[in-house]
């Protein structure tokens, strides 16, 4: 996957969910019509990459059986792709391929790569693949941002660790070194506490880590930190806040569910960091 910046300085993926019960906003795009709109909005606020995604990945929900994936993603897929470059958020190698072939030019695969035959779908289609670290399924995480304290010894080393053995796997089948991307997985198998450490070492991470780093913090439980009573949809400051500092710090990409907010953050402190001129 492409290493390139957006000149705010990470490109931005546009999170839409066509599920009806993701931690943020399932429902709200799970219509058809619906989904369409929220790309159409997304890339109308300046993302780069629409991550589609047709599965909860919040704590304790149920797998959802590869057919129903499709069902709700292939068209929403056909018609994001007519508009921009498009992921399917995916760790079913049936669901990957039927969406490949509807027009995504990428898998997100929030499974540190579980199953070998997804990335051999990703080799299929020459398509980009995103390795995101997890341990186990959503369905077994004990709850948002619980697990257990220790589990980590070094905890940078451990995940970069387990991300390049998942990339080893993938470029074994056949997916090309330059077409992968990792996500260190915030609140996947870590606790507020660890999940606040990976994000304050994203320049660790990114130096240690010879390929683009994505950074998934939006809205996310481990924000609750700094506002223990916020919901999903309260938590934009710090997520805004959270992309700014892993853009500054090396990530290539943030994946995002504000969009216009968190582009104008880049580009705010872009232009005070560099002197560039207030229209950039």
């Amino acid at each position: 996957m492409a290493r390139g910046r957006a000149a705010y300085g990470s490109a931005l993926l546009g999170v839409c969910n066509v599920t009806p019960d993701s931690f943020s906003d399932g429902g709200a795009s799970l219509r058809f019509e619906d989904a369409c709109a929220r790309v159409q909005v997304l890339f109308e606020e300046g993302a780069d990459i629409v991550d589609l995604g047709a599965e909860s990945t919040r704590p304790g929900a149920q797998r959802v059986p590869s057919g129903e994936q499709i069902a709700r993603a292939v068209e929403v897929v056909r018609f994001a792709a007519r508009k921009g470059p498009v992921s399917i958020d995916t760790a079913d190698p049936l669901v990957a391929d039927a969406c490949l072939s509807a027009g995504a030019c990428a898998v997100n695969d929030v499974s540190c790569l579980r199953d070998h035959a997804l990335a051999r779908v990703v080799a299929k289609h020459d398509a980009g693949l995103i390795v995101m670290h997890s341990r186990g399924s959503q369905t077994d995480m004990a709850g948002f941002s619980v697990y257990p304290e220790s589990a980590y010894v070094h905890i940078v080393d451990e995940v970069v660790i387990e991300l390049d053995d998942a990339v080893r796997r993938a470029v074994a089948v056949g997916v090309r070194e330059d077409a992968i991307a990792v996500d260190p997985g915030f609140g996947f198998a870590k606790n507020r506490g660890q999940s606040l450490t990976l994000l304050r070492q994203t320049d660790l991470l990114v130096s240690k880590i010879d390929r683009p780093v994505v950074v998934g913090a939006s809205r996310k439980s481990f924000l609750t930190a700094f506002d223990r009573e916020s919901q999903p949809t309260e938590r934009i400051g710090a997520s805004i806040g959270a992309a700014a500092w892993a853009s500054r710090h090396g990530a290539s990409m943030v994946r995002v569910h504000d969009v216009r907010a968190t582009r104008q953050a880049l580009l705010l402190e872009r232009a005070l960091t560099r002197g560039e001129p207030s229209d950039a």
